[in-house]
């Protein structure tokens, strides 16, 4: 019943900025906790940051201190400010939601996933 969208990847020179959106439209009655997932190609996809309802954040080591998860509950998105980029950060970004069905069931959704490339 959910659709996860994500925008805003892209190529971009080191030392640069992104902002990734990711938006939940469809049928549901409530989003928990939203995050961001990355995989490089040949390694595991890895936990970027999270962000509750209430919004508590938590980051990778990795990105902390560059990056930033916000969300807007009204529009059901989720954005990553990336700053301070650099090759390593060049992945397969996917936004991931905890959705509770009005049924009462959860699942976890996925989106399809958004190119960052960090090259000059």
């Amino acid at each position: 019943q959910v659709q996860l969208v994500e925008s805003g990847g892209g190529l971009v020179q080191p030392g640069g900025s992104l902002r990734l959106s990711c938006t939940a439209s469809g049928r549901f009655f409530s989003i928990n906790v939203m995050g961001w997932y990355r995989q490089a190609p040949g390694k595991q996809r890895e936990l970027v940051a999270t962000i509750t309802m209430s919004g508590n954040t938590n980051y990778a080591d990795s990105v902390k201190g560059r990056f930033t998860i916000s969300r807007d509950n009204a529009k059901s998105t989720v954005y990553l400010q990336m700053n301070s980029l650099g090759p390593e950060d060049t992945a397969v970004y996917y936004c991931n939601a905890g959705i509770r069905a009005r049924d009462n069931t959860g699942y976890s959704g996925w989106g399809q996933g958004t190119q960052v490339t960090v090259s000059s």
